[in-house]
């Protein structure tokens, strides 16, 4: 499919991860849009996204920096999950905050000491849109009530990055939250404006198994009651409990009350995993390598119900590091040090698409299918040491057919999704 040259290149052939640095960067020339079977996709006017734009993504390309043995990083998660300096696991202090975060409220807890302490004026992050509550928006909270409201995993497309214009105009710093590949556009673009670095109090990452398109979220509400997508009033995916119901309410035809709540293994497990985009099948980062703080489910064990939630924090830079320890000393999370044999015990699944995606992207071009490009991420290794014969034959002639199935073979223009279309 030929080499990547601009933006529209990486958005129609499958690489775009949505993450919005690209309208940030070029504002001009490209904006994003709701693409219902795709997620958050660029709209590229011209001849834009040849600079910046290209340069920032991280979509049609990933790197980290060279490993340094002497940095203290723990050396036995290096290959597989990136640069790590500490590993904790607790909760949010504040019980309200705890239960309405997805697992423990550890991102909320760390955006709101942010704010209280005096250190950022905002904090970056999505919530879903009040008018059309089945979509994301970007969105700057500056206070408790609005870090609340937004609160829980959003399992639908979102591109925090498209907002990073409203973090370098703020007064004062701002707190960053988003998914791991958000996370690494963001670090892109800080590379890119000076001035964008110096207003970021931290970057926080919530771990990512992908992106399910606008498309995940209505089928759940059909399969709730609510066939009509004007008639949703409201979307929550996770919280409120460990690890929490999807809830949708809205009405039926009849205008009657309608919708109701999934347990996370049917909602995640049964539809929502379905829609993912292909990109996300091709992700080698999914527990946030690039942010300065990443946070994820400690599933190493059985969870009885109604346990309150716990967060797995991951400290990945020296920025992290001084943040992470300033909201202990607030009293912000109730911490204990985790052994590293943790993060592996509780996302298994994650190592195991880091080393798929080597198979998987190979795959794709000996057929011709442009892939992403990885470097200094030990996919290789990984595909190695970690997977089973059968599960590397699994990736690889899977991939085969997936690049037929899914018309990954040719192009694919961004369809913008108008909500208020008939459907």
């Amino acid at each position: 499919m030929g080499p990547i040259r601009n933006i529209r290149d990486v958005a129609e052939k499958h690489l775009c991860t949505g993450c919005g640095v690209c309208a940030y960067l070029e504002p001009e020339g490209i904006r994003m849009v709701d693409d219902l079977e795709q997620g958050r996709r660029p709209v590229v006017e011209g001849s834009a996204g040849e600079g910046e734009a290209l340069a920032a993504c991280p979509g049609w390309a990933m790197e980290l920096p060279p490993h340094d043995p002497k940095a203290g990083h723990i050396e036995e998660l290096w290959r597989g999950w990136g640069p790590i300096l500490e590993m904790w696991e607790g909760y949010a202090t504040d019980s309200e905050i705890r239960l309405a975060g997805s697992s423990g409220g550890a991102a909320t807890a760390l955006s709101l000491f942010a704010l209280e302490a005096g250190r950022s004026t905002g904090v970056l992050h999505t919530g879903a849109r009040r008018d059309v509550p089945y979509l994301n928006e970007t969105v700057r909270s500056g206070s408790r009530e609005e870090l609340l409201a937004a609160s829980g995993s959003r399992y639908a497309p979102a591109s925090p990055c498209d907002g990073l214009a409203r973090v370098e105009n703020a007064e004062g710093k701002s707190v960053f939250v988003g998914k791991p590949c958000d996370a690494a556009a963001l670090k892109n673009a800080e590379a890119l404006r000076p001035n964008l670095h110096e207003k970021i109090d931290v970057s926080i990452a919530i771990f990512c198994a992908g992106a399910p398109s606008t498309a995940g979220t209505l089928e759940m509400a059909r399969q709730l009651g609510v066939s009509e997508r004007g008639r949703i009033e409201s979307v929550r995916y996770r919280g409120n409990g460990w690890p929490g119901m999807a809830v949708v309410k809205g009405t039926d035809g009849a205008g009657q009350s309608a919708g109701g709540e999934l347990t996370y293994a049917d909602s995640w497990g049964r539809i929502l995993q379905k829609f993912r985009p292909w990109r996300c099948y091709s992700c080698a980062d999914h527990t946030g390598e690039s942010a300065d703080i990443a946070v994820g489910d400690p599933w190493y064990r059985d969870i009885p119900e109604g346990e309150p939630g716990r967060s797995l924090i991951l400290v990945r830079t020296e920025r992290g590091r001084e943040f992470l320890r300033a909201a202990m000393q607030a009293g912000a999370l109730t911490l204990e040090k985790a052994e590293p044999h943790l993060l592996p015990d509780s996302q298994l699944n994650l190592l195991h698409t880091r080393g798929a995606v080597w198979g998987r992207n190979w795959a794709c071009r000996l057929l011709g299918v442009t892939a992403p490009r990885y470097r200094r991420m030990g996919t290789g290794k990984t595909w190695l040491l970690d997977l089973s014969l059968k599960q590397r034959a699994q990736a690889f002639y899977g991939t085969f057919k997936r690049v037929f199935t899914k018309g990954l073979y040719k192009r694919r223009p961004v369809k913008p999704f108008d909500p208020e279309a008939p459907r």
